[in-house]
């Protein structure tokens, strides 16, 4: 057995990341981690009692390199006599949509699919909500040995208990490093989690994402494959160094090791896996915290409809209610927050130290679907601390406002049996530069994009012309009244009708985000850029997109 190889199962048997008998999809794109991955698992599996299959999934990023990717990946599964099972999902398009960067959009379409091979019925979701996502290999294509799989299974039998991804220990500080450059807090220093549990969509029993090579360096895996003479493919974005994680890989983390630490590598993992533990436990007393000193109510205006009862802790819609009001029930669907009330101790928390506080905040803010940055936390303790009669109340982003009494902070959900206006907003956004906007649970970020990278990797759609554009852009909610012209339409629409074209919720469109440059509209989510602002071939440009404000599970 390789050495590496022992280490490995050491550390899985360890961490009991796989068991005798589990069923364990290798997610294999062709690159080093993921080959080394492939090859590690195929020289342990009798060791460890587990059946193999591979996993592939085709970003169509690359055109025909990434069919070459899949062509190679499924000749490795035929040569070891493994089940292949592929799909494949139209990342720039989604992208495109507006609601997230090709990265982001990249790892959805991917997790989506691995979760539907766990039986966490997600593929019918995609399907539905994404109607350009995922495609599947047509059931019985062959590929030797095994057939492809379709992307939807319905046998329990087939379902994968594991899917395991060749993420490295190189991967976990370059994830680290990049979020603390942009800013985050405990949970995301954490990192790549090792394990992510799936559940069920019957809710019996779960599958598990893990990442067993967390703790191995890229150079070991390269020098591993080099021993067993397998080639592997070589994806050409990774020398790109337009993409933020190549320059931290290329630049940033080569300087640090030379300059300031050899072993910097290993003390970003060190940092993740503490910061892990101490988000671990900071849950459970959170937890413990929301049980006790923390009272949910459904809210006072919601009771006399019919269809919703006192004793429902998380409101839930009745399925046919006649009686009510069909706006008013159209609002409560769109809304997708639960309906109700949170009532905080005041005397508590203002005994409790600030890091306590923040937590206690925070998680309410999660689970009534309240958007709370940094600054409105701030704002919420500064309030709580001050004298002053009760009554009193505070704005908080989609409509929330938060309520002072001498015994108590009340976090009120908004009335909506009245359409009321939900307050504007309105930020700053340097060109280059980001800024967080709560309201839309993202951030929006503008690039400089150079002459030369456009062609390769951006959609042209979306690049305005530098020359074109301040240095500074203000981005906002749409008023009554704007209008936005996008290419490929013959004058200016009022945005309200593009919206309602596009069957956007009511709730959702009211914050929908624009960027302006003085008085003009010239970028909007889920649309092409106004035409006479499109960037030329040859020339810079800008990108605006939208990212998501956290990254879900710790993961990439």
């Amino acid at each position: 057995m390789h050495p590496l190889a022992e280490r490995v199962l050491s550390h899985i048997r360890r961490e009991e990341f796989l068991r005798a008998g589990d069923r364990v999809g290798v997610a294999v794109s062709g690159g080093i981690d993921s080959v080394a991955l492939l090859r590690l698992l195929i020289e342990l599996r009798q060791e460890l009692g587990i059946v193999l299959s591979v996993v592939h999934f085709n970003h169509m990023l690359r055109g025909a390199e990434s069919d070459a990717d899949q062509k190679f990946v499924a000749a490795l599964a035929r040569e070891h006599g493994l089940e292949f099972q592929v799909a494949s999902g139209d990342v720039a398009q989604l992208a495109a949509g507006g609601h997230s960067g090709l990265e982001a959009a990249a790892r959805e379409l991917r997790y989506v699919f691995f979760r539907s091979l766990l039986g966490s019925g997600e593929a019918d979701e995609i399907d539905t909500e994404v109607p350009q996502g995922l495609k599947h290999e047509a059931p019985g294509t062959p590929i030797g040995t095994a057939e492809a799989a379709p992307f939807q299974r319905q046998n329990r039998e087939r379902v994968l208990s594991k899917i395991v991804t060749g993420h490295t220990l190189d991967d976990q500080a370059e994830t680290v490093l990049m979020r603390v450059i942009r800013g985050t807090g405990l949970r995301g220093i954490g990192g790549i989690y090792p394990r992510i549990v799936v559940e069920h969509e019957d809710d019996e029993g779960h599958g598990e994402i893990v990442r067993p090579l967390l703790g191995i360096r890229r150079r070991e895996l390269e020098r591993y494959l080099e021993d067993q003479r397998q080639p592997w493919r070589e994806d050409s974005t990774n020398a790109d160094f337009r993409f933020t994680r190549n320059r931290l890989r290329k630049l940033a983390l080569p300087l640090l090791e030379r300059e300031f630490n050899p072993a910097v590598v290993e003390s970003l993992s060190e940092l993740a896996e503490i910061a892990r533990d101490e988000e671990d436990y900071w849950e459970n007393e959170v937890s413990g915290w929301l049980g006790t000193v923390v009272q949910w109510s459904e809210p006072e205006w919601l009771r006399g409809l019919p269809g919703f009862g006192a004793s429902q802790s998380l409101v839930q819609i009745a399925v046919s209610q006649p009686q009510l009001d069909a706006e008013v029930l159209a609002r409560i669907e769109e809304s997708g927050a639960a309906l109700v009330n949170a009532s905080l101790s005041r005397p508590w928390l203002l005994t409790e130290p600030r890091a306590v506080q923040r937590r206690v905040l925070k998680a309410i803010g999660e689970q009534a679907g309240i958007p709370l940055e940094f600054k409105h936390i701030e704002e919420i303790l500064q309030f709580a601390a001050e004298d002053g009669p009760g009554g009193k109340a505070l704005s908080l982003p989609l409509g929330w406002k938060i309520v002072r009494s001498p015994e108590a902070m009340i976090f009120v959900t908004p009335d909506l049996r009245r359409s009321e206006p939900l307050a504007d907003y309105e930020y700053q956004l340097p060109v280059p530069g980001r800024v967080v906007v709560p309201e839309i649970g993202g951030v929006i970020e503008a690039l400089r994009v150079a002459p030369e990278a456009q062609a390769a990797e951006y959609n042209s759609q979306q690049l305005l012309r530098a020359d074109l554009l301040p240095v500074r852009l203000k981005v906002r909610n749409w008023r009554p009244g704007d209008r936005f012209w996008p290419a490929y339409t013959k004058s200016p629409k009022k945005v309200k009708e593009l919206l309602q074209e596009r069957h956007v919720a009511q709730l959702e469109r009211r914050l929908w985000p624009v960027v302006t440059s003085a008085d003009e509209i010239v970028w909007m989510r889920g649309f092409p850029v106004p035409a006479r602002l499109r960037a030329p071939a040859g020339q810079e440009a800008v990108l605006i997109r939208e990212m998501p404000w956290e990254v879900d599970e710790g993961s990439i």
